[in-house]
C-alpha cells in the first residue's frame, strides 16, 4: 500500500475513533464486566484497526470489527495473565466475556451508552465519583480536563476514577438501566451527567475547537432515550436545554473557528426545528407545576430563541426567570448568569456591581467566565485598566485555543 493509502487509512481510524470510541467502550465494559479491562481491550483493538485497515482495508461496520477484535484481545490478555490468578478467577472471567459474544446487535450497542450511565451513577458512588466516572468513560475527557473544569488537582480526580471502578467491582454494581420502579430516584445525577457531557461538547474545555459535535449529539440522543424511559419535566426541561443551546451552533463561530458572541450571531443560521421541539418541551415541563433548574434554564434560552435581533431580547423576563432558578438552585455561576442579565437590563455598572460581590467572596476567583464578564463590562463602561486587568487574568484561565484568541483579540483593541 502506498503512502497516501496508508495516510487515508489512518485518518479513517482516527476518525473512528473520535465517533465510535466510547460507544465500543460501553459495549466491551458490558461484553468484558471490567472497566480496566475493557478499556486496555478498546486500546488494543484500535491498535489492531491500525495494523490490519491500512493492509486489509476497513469493515463494512467498524464498531462491530472493534468489538470483535476487542473482547478476542482480552480473552488472550486473560490467558496471558492465568498463571498470576486463581484459575476459578480466570475461567470466570472468561465465561463471562464469552457468555455475551451472541446477544449485541446495533441496538443493543446504542442502549450500552444508557446502561454505562446508569451504572456511573450508581448511588453507592459519591457524587463526586459519579461525575468524574460518567465524563472519563461516557466522554472519554482525560483526568485533566475533569480537574480543570471542576478546580481540583488531577491527582483527585484519577483516585476518584479507581475508587469507583473498584466499588463497582467489588459491589458488582449491574450494568444495566434500573427497574421502572427505581428510575426517578436515579434522575437526578444521570441528569447531571448528561448535561456536563452535553457542555464539554457545546463548549470544550481545552483543545482547537470551541466545540466537539460528537459529544453534543450524543449527550442529546440519551436525553431522548432517557426521557422515553422517564417522561417527568426534568427529563423534558434538560432535553428542551440542549435542543435550544444546540440551534445555535451554525452561528457559535465564523468559517475560521472563530468565537461569535451571542449578541453578534446570525439568527438566520440557528435551527429553527430545535428550536421548536426545544420550546414544545419547555411548554410541557413548565405546566406541569413540578418544573425544576434544567426546565427554568430551558425558559431563559426560549427567550433568547424567541428575539428576532440581540436588541429585542426581553431582559426583564430573562431576570425574572434568573431569581426563580437562583431560589430553587442557589449557586454563584447561577448569581454570575443573573448578574450579566441584570447588566444587559439595567446597564453595565449594576451587572459589575454584582460581579464585583461575587468574586469578593471568593467562590468563583478561578472561574475564567466570572473574569471574562467582569473584563466586557469594565470594557463597556470605558475602564480600560480593570478591563485589562480581567481580560489578562481569563486568559490565563483558558485552556480553549479559539477562547483564548478572542481574548487576545478584545486586549489588542484596548490596547490599541
Amino acid at each position: 500500500m502506498n503512502d497516501n493509502a496508508a495516510g487515508r487509512s489512518h485518518a479513517i481510524v482516527d476518525a473512528v475513533y473520535r465517533t465510535e470510541s466510547r460507544r465500543v467502550l460501553a459495549t466491551l465494559i458490558r461484553l468484558l464486566g471490567d472497566f480496566d479491562l475493557a478499556e486496555e481491550a478498546l486500546q488494543d483493538a484500535f491498535r489492531a484497526a491500525l495494523e490490519q485497515w491500512p493492509r486489509e482495508g476497513v469493515p463494512g461496520n467498524p464498531r462491530a470489527w472493534l468489538v470483535s477484535t476487542g473482547r478476542f484481545k482480552a480473552i488472550d490478555a486473560i490467558r496471558r495473565r492465568a498463571r498470576f490468578d486463581a484459575l476459578e478467577d480466570v475461567e470466570e472471567q472468561i465465561d463471562a466475556a464469552y457468555a455475551d459474544a451472541a446477544e449485541w446487535d446495533e441496538e443493543c450497542v446504542e442502549d450500552d451508552r444508557l446502561r454505562l450511565i446508569f451504572t456511573c451513577c450508581h448511588p453507592a458512588l459519591a457524587p463526586d465519583a459519579q461525575v468524574a466516572l460518567t465524563l472519563r468513560e461516557i466522554c472519554g475527557l482525560t483526568t485533566e480536563d475533569i480537574a480543570h473544569a471542576f478546580l481540583i488537582p488531577a491527582p483527585t480526580v484519577a483516585q476518584r476514577i479507581v475508587r469507583a471502578k473498584a466499588k463497582i467491582r467489588d459491589a458488582r454494581i449491574p450494568f444495566q438501566v434500573p427497574s421502572r420502579a427505581d428510575l426517578p430516584k436515579r434522575l437526578d445525577s444521570v441528569l447531571r451527567v448528561i448535561y456536563l457531557a452535553f457542555n464539554e461538547g457545546y463548549s470544550a474545555s481545552s483543545g482547537t475547537s470551541l466545540t466537539r459535535r460528537d459529544l453534543s449529539d450524543e449527550a442529546i440522543r440519551l436525553g431522548r432515550l432517557l426521557l422515553d424511559l422517564l417522561p417527568e419535566p426534568e427529563a423534558m426541561g434538560l432535553l428542551a436545554l440542549m435542543l435550544l443551546h444546540e440551534s445555535r451552533r451554525a452561528a457559535r463561530t465564523s468559517p475560521a473557528g472563530e468565537v461569535i458572541l451571542l449578541e453578534d450571531q446570525d439568527r438566520s443560521l440557528w435551527n429553527r426545528a430545535q428550536i421548536a421541539e426545544g420550546a414544545a418541551l419547555v411548554r410541557r415541563a413548565l405546566s406541569s407545576r413540578r418544573a425544576g433548574p434544567y426546565a427554568i434554564q430551558a425558559a431563559i434560552s426560549a427567550v433568547h430563541a424567541d428575539a428576532a435581533t440581540a436588541a429585542a431580547t426581553d431582559w426583564a423576563e430573562i431576570v425574572g426567570l434568573y431569581d426563580v432558578l437562583a431560589r430553587i438552585e442557589p449557586s454563584p455561576v447561577v448569581e454570575l448568569n443573573r448578574a450579566v442579565a441584570v447588566a444587559m437590563r439595567d446597564g453595565p455598572a449594576a451587572g459589575l456591581a454584582l460581579i464585583d460581590a461575587i468574586l469578593a467572596a471568593g467562590d468563583l476567583t478561578e472561574y475564567r467566565l466570572a473574569h471574562a464578564a467582569r473584563a466586557d463590562l469594565c470594557r463597556r463602561l470605558g475602564k480600560t485598566a480593570d478591563a485589562r486587568a480581567a481580560y489578562e487574568r481569563a486568559l490565563v484561565l483558558t485552556r480553549q485555543d479559539a477562547e483564548r484568541r478572542f481574548i487576545e483579540r478584545r486586549l489588542a483593541q484596548l490596547a490599541g
